[in-house]
């Protein structure tokens, strides 16, 4: 069986792979080997904080630009000429992450840093730059290195954990930066051909090849989390690459690597053939609020746990005074009882509420769930369809403000 691992994406190159081997050995990343940090962990630096009226428009980071053209070089083959040109048209826009965390260690839990490596593409000329969440999350120092070799230190602007996106943005000469233009996922199909970048195994922008093997893949980022329009490809992509650009044959930005699929090995996880991408209609819906407000503001329902059963979602925990309490939705009822001397409480589940869809779909899982809340906004309204007592009824629930802090880049787990 193979599983899903959300890693540190992309691809190596063969001539690459054998020129480095010849030349030394390939050195593979030991987070051991890293140095001690200093300094505060990295935090997010939003602009002023008001939901937005309307869902964030999608981002256009770069102007129009030529369609990428085939060289006209002797001896490519047509297929070579693609692929050189989108390269050269595309390369100095992939940047190294480098990040530097604490993790905890032996049995005394002592913080030993941890380097961890990572990819991202260049927004703008402003120095904005896109990359996973998971790349960035913990380190207390991140660096991103240029086509240049030039290397400045990264701010995070924003970050939604949820999607495993964010953005981080560097003070470097507009003249070094070379955007992306962005292509429109919801026009792909399977069966093109697309191109990763990034740096697997800190290998520099590292390009590969393959088609999109299949769209509306389900993910699962976090727990109880699915995003359900992952494009699936069979690129060859390797740990360090999370982050790095999934392009089209005009050189356009329609994904962003995420994950591969690995075997049950206790060796190194490399790629299996099956790698994953975040599709850039998703990104760029997030991109403009991860500027502007450090995060993603999200209406909150007010139902902190809920638990699957055959009937629906039962509501098990509910956030007191919240959106959910207030419509008069119903966790389960605690029970005391004496006997004798002592005072015994039990949970009474059959008193709380089963959800069974929201705004008439239904919703069998919590992810399900989650996902319909996550497309909403402070203020609106939504009708959840529930089993109260054996019979079925509607209640509305104007959702609350989005109060919850983009996750602080505590040390613990190693960033990658």
């Amino acid at each position: 069986m193979r599983t899903l691992t959300a890693s540190f994406l992309s691809a190596v190159l063969g001539a690459l792979f054998v020129l480095l081997l010849t030349d030394g050995g390939l050195q593979m990343h030991n987070p051991a080997s890293a140095q001690p940090s200093a300094g505060p962990r990295l935090q997010p630096q939003p602009g002023p904080l008001a939901a937005p009226s309307s869902p964030a428009p999608l981002f256009s980071p770069a102007p129009s630009v030529a369609p990428v053209l085939p060289l006209s070089a002797p001896g490519l083959t047509p297929d070579e000429q693609v692929n050189v040109s989108v390269y050269e048209k595309t390369n100095r826009s992939v940047v190294n992450i480098s990040t530097l965390s604490v993790r905890p260690d032996g049995w005394l839990l002592r913080p030993v840093p941890s380097e961890g490596n990572g990819s991202g593409s260049i927004l703008d000329k402003s120095g904005h730059i896109l990359t996973n969440n998971h790349v960035i999350e913990d380190a207390r120092q991140v660096v991103v290195t240029l086509f240049n070799a030039e290397s400045y230190p990264a701010k995070l602007v924003g970050a939604d954990p949820i999607n495993d996106i964010a953005v981080i943005k560097i003070d470097a000469p507009p003249d070094q930066l070379y955007p992306l233009s962005f292509g429109d996922s919801d026009q792909l199909k399977v069966g093109l051909r697309v191109f990763a970048l990034g740096n697997p195994f800190g290998l520099d922008r590292t390009m590969s090849t393959g088609i999109i093997a299949s769209l509306n893949r389900s993910l699962e980022i976090r727990e109880n989390w699915v995003i359900k329009s992952i494009i699936q490809i069979d690129a060859s992509i390797n740990p360090g690459s999370s982050g790095g650009p999934l392009l089209d044959t005009q050189g356009r930005l329609i994904g962003m690597n995420t994950a591969i699929a690995t075997g049950d090995s206790r060796h190194l996880r490399q790629s299996a053939g099956i790698g994953f991408s975040i599709p850039v209609n998703l990104i760029s819906r997030v991109i403009p609020e991860l500027i502007q407000h450090g995060r993603v503001i999200r209406g909150d329902i007010g139902i902190t746990h809920v638990t699957e059963t055959e009937l629906g979602l039962r509501i098990a925990r509910l956030e007191a005074g919240g959106p959910a309490e207030r419509a008069g939705l119903r966790e389960p009822k605690v029970v005391r009882q004496r006997q004798g001397p002592f005072l015994f409480e039990r949970t009474d589940r059959r008193f709380a509420d089963v959800i069974t869809a929201i705004n008439g779909k239904p919703v069998r899982t919590a992810a399900e769930f989650l996902g319909e809340i996550e497309q909403k906004k402070p203020g609106d309204v939504v009708e959840l369809t529930i089993l109260r007592e054996g019979s079925t009824m509607t209640v509305p629930v104007t959702l609350g403000g989005d109060d919850v802090v983009p996750r602080r880049f505590a040390p613990g787990n190693k960033a990658v």
